[in-house]
């Protein structure tokens, strides 16, 4: 099975190197790229957005290529949208080497800024909206941003930080409504300016070397940071392999995860404007819509994340569950208990893939040609380590820290304004991803989880991701954070949060006593809480950090003296 699955993945790798040569040749510069992919791996001649959305409004004209709430609009609507952008940040004092922060939901909008400030050479910041206070001022004050276009669900958010606010001089709104044109009095601007604008390209110049965007990490965890991605090495060529892999011009790809996330922007967007295809947008996630989307749209295709799969899981089974035109889905982080259930029920194949924004474009995929659970093997001329604390390599079946060989001359991974995290990134000549990952004997790869997410508890390491996934297997619990926390001897004790499905009921003394059948006993968690929801970013990820600063409270139950703390 693996050996058919195998061919046949090679079969479309070699197809999509001869549909990017091809591509690549037209552009004029296949020759340059072909030396410097056989030299040091990476693109010497990369693209922008704004350059990949020109080229498709010349190549496929009037065709559909965004489909949002009933609206549809054109590859060239796009790009004269966009156009009309640029030529409104320009008359407001926009152009080369100035940032623009995006803090707006999912729309065409967005779109319009991002791929328009690119036209003339400005930088975007897309901005995570679920950010309040010091963790989004220190953003907007970070990335120097002088521009800001934010939807009017958001001003409340940013006046609250505003006169601590360092650079942002032009603040333009998205869809006013009655009350936020009140505060455009004060200075703001309406988007809706741009669109009386003219469609026509203008005529700016920049350099390779100055910045396109800036996407910072999630920041869960610590302060975010962020990745730079310059005009010449943004992986937009780089992203059409996988695209020419998976994809079809007929295609209709689907994203309810936020534009400013990795997943919508490059799985999605980038990979469905190299192959032609078009892209269903729904302005956010919905555990009960979804579904009902997924038909409205006729999708073939589309990409989540593991945290998605299990709420979908614990929706009420209907009997249009099967009933979809979807050939695929491209996952990561897929809970090993769950796959084949998914698969089952929806009538779907699931791909699991594993990547980073701050990964150096270093991908990995599994198309069916690896068993269930693992992201498959690297490519053949993909150089890479799993290595200990100490850099030795780990022996098969234990987890490591999953590294690979960078060649190029300038740095695989750069964060904006920090040397120091650049340089952590990459040391010796391979760049550090931060994960953990375990090789069995067939060389397939199985992602552990991250780093900083591990404890250390009673000299064992444990994975806060794994054991996550092993409450998260209790019928009636929907979602589960684990973290560390302080214990009255030198090390941590283990603390989960977990959030029940709608009309459950659960004890925590019976979740310990189940958890105990499928954890060693040092992995189980000590400390148990329910919450009726949890802190979140817009891509579904829990806001740990603010669970650790709640801490122990008065409900915690402790399962080592079986009762509560009140």
């Amino acid at each position: 099975m693996y050996v058919i699955q195998n061919t046949k993945k090679y079969f479309f790798l070699v197809r999509a190197i001869i549909r990017f040569c091809g591509a690549d040749l037209r552009r004029g510069t296949l020759g340059k790229n072909l030396r410097s992919l056989i030299k040091t791996k990476e693109i010497a001649e990369d693209m922008s957005w704004a350059e990949l959305l020109e080229e498709n409004a010349r190549k496929h004209g009037d065709k559909v290529f965004l489909l949002y709430e009933d609206k549809e609009f054109t590859f060239r609507q796009m790009d004269e949208n966009a156009n009309r952008t640029a030529n409104h940040l320009l008359s407001l004092g926009g152009g080369r080497g100035k940032g623009v922060a995006i803090m707006m939901g999912n729309s065409p909008q967005y779109l319009d800024i991002f791929v328009g400030a690119q036209k003339i050479g400005m930088y975007s910041i897309p901005i995570n909206t679920s950010l309040r206070g010091d963790s989004l001022l220190y953003i907007l004050n970070h990335s120097d941003a002088e521009f800001i276009v934010l939807d009017d669900d958001f001003l409340d958010v940013y006046n609250k930080i505003a006169d601590k606010i360092e650079k942002i001089k032009t603040i333009i709104v998205n869809h006013p409504s009655s009350s936020a044109k009140m505060l455009l009095s004060k200075g703001m601007l309406s988007l809706t300016g741009v669109y009386s604008q003219s469609p026509k390209k203008p005529i700016e110049t920049y350099e390779k070397n100055d910045i396109c965007f800036i996407l910072y990490t999630s920041g869960t965890t610590g302060l975010p940071k962020g990745v730079v991605y310059r005009y010449g090495k943004t992986t937009v060529k780089l992203l059409s392999i996988a695209a020419y892999i998976l994809y079809e011009k007929s295609d209709i790809l689907y994203t309810c995860l936020p534009l400013f996330h990795g997943n919508a922007l490059f799985l999605t967007i980038t990979q469905a404007m190299h192959i032609g295809a078009k892209v269903a947008l729904a302005k956010k996630f919905s555990a009960s819509r979804f579904w009902d989307d997924i038909r409205k749209y006729n999708v073939t295709a589309f990409n989540t994340i593991g945290a998605i799969i299990p709420i979908l899981m614990k929706q009420p089974q209907r009997e249009t569950d099967s009933q979809n035109n979807v050939r695929f889905i491209l996952s990561a982080a897929c809970p090993v208990d769950e796959w084949g259930k998914f698969e089952k029920r929806f009538g779907i194949k699931i791909f699991e893939a594993y990547g980073a924004v701050d990964g150096g474009g270093k991908s990995i995929m599994n198309m069916g040609d690896a068993p269930v659970g693992s992201i498959g093997k690297p490519t053949p001329n993909t150089v890479y380590r799993l290595v200990d604390k100490d850099g030795n390599d780990v022996p098969v079946g234990t987890p490591g820290h999953l590294i690979f060989e960078s060649k190029g001359k300038k740095k695989s991974v750069e964060y904006f304004k920090n040397e120091k995290a650049s340089n952590d990134k990459l040391r010796n000549g391979w760049i550090y991803t931060g994960d953990l990952v375990r090789r069995d004997k067939k060389g397939y790869l199985y992602f552990v989880g991250r780093n900083a997410e591990f404890m250390r508890i009673k000299g064992e390491n444990v994975s806060a991701y794994e054991v996550e996934h092993t409450i998260q297997k209790h019928p009636s619990v929907l979602e589960a954070a684990v973290y560390a926390v302080p214990s009255e001897l030198a090390e941590d004790e283990i603390m989960a949060c977990v959030s029940l499905v709608d009309g459950h009921t659960l004890k925590e003394s019976d979740l310990v006593e189940s958890l105990k059948e499928n954890l060693a006993k040092f992995a189980v968690p000590r400390f148990i809480k329910i919450v009726k929801e949890f802190p979140k970013t817009e891509t579904q990820r829990i806001i740990k950090k603010e669970l650790e600063k709640e801490g122990i409270t008065a409900m915690t139950y402790d399962a080592q003296k079986q009762r509560y703390l009140a």
